[in-house]
C-alpha cells in the first residue's frame, strides 16, 4: 500500500477533485524506490511506462513474501502451504475480477496479453469454424501482439485479414469502413486495441462491438494499454473477449490475463494440453475441466498472480478514476510542452481528447536533419530521460504513416511534471547537438 495514507489526505474516496492538479505523483513516489534513482548524475525521468510500468513496494513484497512463507503448488498439494498457495492464487483472481467487473470464473490466466490473444485466435478460429471465405477484421494501429496471431489463423484456414485505416489525426477510419463495408456478413472476428501503444488514440470499442455483433461476429479487446489507466466494466464494455498484462498496472512480468463473457468460454476447445486443464484423461481420449482452468495447463504463475493481486489493490486504494484524470492532465502537459519543440512532430491526436499517456513523435535537428529515434533515445538517456526508441511492435502503422520509427514517451500515475520538463530539455539539447555535428541526422 502506498506509504501515505491517501484517505487522510482528504480526498481519496470523495467526490471532490484532489486539491491540487497532479497531487497523485507527489502521493505515491515513494513508494517507487527506483524513482529515486539517477543514471549519469541526473535524477531519473522515467518515461517509458507504456512499455513496462515500474513496480511498488507492496507489490514486491507481496511476491517476496509468498515465495518465502508460502511456497507450494496450487490445486495438488494437499498440505498447509498448498492450501495457502491455493487460496492466494484464486484469491488473485478475484480481485483481478473484481477490478474489471467480472465473475472470477471468466477470468483466464496467461504468461502475457500475447499468449492470450494467441489464445483467442486459436480457439474461435476452431469454435467458429473460420475458412476460406471468412474475413477477419484488425486494424492498421494494432500492435504486432493482435496482427501476427490473426494472420497465423488466416493463413491456416484460408480466411481473409482485412483491417481499419486510420485517419490523418491518428483515428480509426470508421466513415471509410462503413463506406466500404468493411464488417459485414462475411466478419466472423473484429479484433482491436482499446488504446493505441503509439498514437495514444482511444478507440470507441463499445459502437466498435455494436459494429460486430450486427453481423454476427466474435468482438475482441486488446486492453493492454487502457486497463491500467481507466476504469474498467466488462458488464457495459461490449467485448466478448478482452486480453491485458499485469507488468503495464503495477504487476510483476510473466502474467497476462483473458477475460471472456463465460457462455463462450465454455464452448471454446482448450488452447494447451497438459495437467489441470483435464477432466478425465484415458488413452483413448480426454474431456476437459470447465473455463477458466481447461485454459490453464500445467503449473500457471502462483507468486506472480499474487503480485497481481497486490496491484490491483494498490490501484484500487487510489482510485481508477483519479488513476484516469491524471493520466489526462500529465498528457494534457506533454501535448503542450512537446508542441513547443522546434522540429517535432507529435503522431497521433495532438490534444488529450479520447487518448492515453502515449506520445509517439519524431525529432529534426536545428539544421533540418532527421534525428533517428535510438540516437535520441540514447542521448536522452545521457541525461537520465528513459523513452522507448523504434516502431514499437507496430510496424505496419510507422509503415501507413511513411516512417520507420519514432520516440515514444509515456507516463503514468508516478510521473511528475518536472520529469516532461526534463524530456522537453533534453529534446531541446538532442537537436542542438545533432544540428552542429555534420552528418549526425540520418
Amino acid at each position: 500500500m502506498p506509504d501515505t495514507d491517501l484517505s487522510a489526505a482528504g480526498w481519496l474516496g470523495a467526490s471532490e477533485a484532489p486539491p491540487a492538479a497532479f497531487a497523485l505523483p507527489g502521493l505515491v513516489r515513494d513508494d517507487f524506490p527506483v524513482l529515486q534513482r539517477h543514471v549519469n548524475g541526473h535524477p531519473l525521468a522515467y518515461l517509458d511506462s507504456a512499455n513496462t510500468s515500474q513496480k511498488p513496494r507492496a507489490v514486491v513484497e507481496a511476491m517476496s513474501n509468498h515465495l518465502l512463507f508460502h511456497n507450494a503448488n496450487v490445486a495438488r498439494a494437499m498440505h498447509q502451504l498448498g492450501a495457502e498457495a491455493s487460496e492466494a492464487f484464486e484469491g488473485g483472481r478475484a480481485k483481478v475480477a473484481a477490478f474489471i467487473g467480472a465473475r472470477t470464473e471468466e477470468v483466464v490466466f496467461t504468461k502475457n496479453a500475447s499468449e492470450a490473444l494467441n489464445l483467442a485466435a486459436h480457439t474461435l478460429g476452431q469454435h467458429l469454424a473460420v475458412g476460406p471465405g471468412d474475413e477477419v477484421v484488425v486494424s492498421v494501429m494494432e500492435h504486432h501482439s493482435n496482427i501476427v496471431p490473426w494472420q497465423l489463423l488466416c493463413q491456416r484456414t484460408g480466411a481473409t485479414l482485412r483491417w481499419f485505416d486510420i485517419t490523418d489525426d491518428g483515428r480509426l477510419d470508421l466513415d471509410s469502413a462503413r463506406e466500404q463495408g468493411l464488417v459485414n456478413e462475411r466478419t466472423k472476428v473484429v479484433s482491436l486495441t482499446w488504446v493505441s501503444n503509439v498514437l495514444g488514440t482511444v478507440n470507441p470499442v463499445t459502437e466498435l462491438a455494436e459494429m460486430a455483433h450486427a453481423v454476427g461476429a466474435v468482438f475482441v479487446v486488446d486492453g493492454s494499454q487502457a486497463v491500467p489507466q481507466m476504469p474498467v466494466d466488462v458488464t457495459t464494455l461490449g467485448a466478448d473477449l478482452l486480453a491485458f498484462t499485469a507488468h503495464k498496472m503495477l504487476g510483476p512480468t510473466g502474467l497476462g490475463v483473458l477475460w471472456g463473457r463465460y457462455d463462450l468460454l465454455e464452448q471454446l476447445p482448450p488452447f494447451l494440453g497438459g495437467g489441470e486443464m483435464i477432466e478425465v484423461v484415458r488413452m483413448e481420449g480426454s474431456t476437459f475441466a470447465r473455463p477458466p482452468a481447461r485454459f490453464e495447463a500445467g503449473t500457471p504463475p502462483i507468486a506472480e498472480v499474487v503480485a497481481l493481486g497486490a496491484a490491483v489493490d494498490y490501484l484500487t486504494m487510489l482510485g481508477m478514476d483519479r488513476v484516469a484524470e491524471h493520466e489526462h492532465l500529465i498528457t494534457t502537459y506533454a501535448l503542450e510542452q512537446l508542441q513547443r519543440v522546434e522540429g517535432l512532430r507529435i503522431l497521433g491526436p495532438t490534444e488529450a481528447v479520447d487518448r492515453g499517456g502515449a506520445i509517439s513523435f519524431t525529432l529534426t535537428s536545428s539544421d533540418g536533419f532527421d534525428i533517428h529515434p535510438h540516437d535520441v533515445m540514447q542521448i536522452l538517456d545521457s541525461r537520465g530521460v528513459a523513452v522507448r526508441g523504434g516502431h514499437h511492435c507496430a510496424r505496419p502503422l510507422h509503415h501507413r504513416l511513411g516512417i520507420q520509427a519514432s520516440s515514444r514517451a509515456s507516463a503514468y500515475l508516478y510521473t511528475a511534471p518536472d520529469e516532461v520538463d526534463a524530456l522537453v530539455e533534453a529534446l531541446d539539447h538532442t537537436r542542438d547537438f545533432f544540428g552542429g555535428h555534420s552528418g549526425g541526422g540520418r
